[in-house]
């Protein structure tokens, strides 16, 4: 029999682990994010946000996966806006986004800078993105009321969108008095 090798690796393979190859890419550095966001700023000024702040939003939005990031951008003396980076569950694996806002709130533009899952990375397409232009933490911010789901990255929408709205939320209670 010639091809005996063929039973034999159909049975290897059947019982053979298979896996599903994640691809982590990064997109942009945090320094080029915010150059991109801010052409005219100066400084990125690091900002620490309150345990209390952020507990409180846990409550009311659900809990940060990982600390967010934030700096107050300033040109000159001036603040022109606040810069966030935060990362947020995709399917099993960590999705790194920044958000930029201007002086009041308003989101200025949203970039994802790392994905490291193998599915779900059309929420880096500028149309998925761009609907968060515009929004303040007193808009819903959810799937399929203010934001569309993309299918095939379900989770991937839905995690951002819920993490868009908690940095909208850090603003709100930490940044915009102060």
């Amino acid at each position: 029999m010639r091809h005996e090798w063929l039973l034999t690796a159909a049975v290897a393979s059947a019982f053979a682990p298979s896996a599903q190859l994640a691809s982590a890419t990064e997109y942009l550095s945090i320094d080029a994010a915010q150059r991109a966001a801010f052409p005219s700023a100066s400084a990125f000024e690091p900002v620490l946000v309150a345990a209390e702040v952020k507990a409180a939003i846990a409550r009311d939005a659900g809990r940060f996966p990982v600390d967010p990031r934030v700096w107050r951008v300033l040109s000159g003396g001036d603040t022109i806006g606040w810069f966030m980076v935060d990362e947020v569950i995709g399917k099993v694996e960590l999705i790194t986004y920044a958000l930029a806002l201007d002086t009041t709130g308003a989101v200025k533009s949203l970039d994802v800078l790392a994905y490291r899952e193998s599915h779900g990375d059309a929420i880096r397409l500028a149309s998925w993105r761009a609907q968060f232009d515009g929004k303040r933490a007193s808009d819903p911010v959810k799937i399929d009321a203010d934001i569309r789901n993309i299918s095939g990255a379900t989770l991937s929408c839905r995690h951002v969108t819920e993490g868009v709205h908690r940095l909208l939320l850090v603003y709100e209670k930490a940044l915009a008095h102060g």
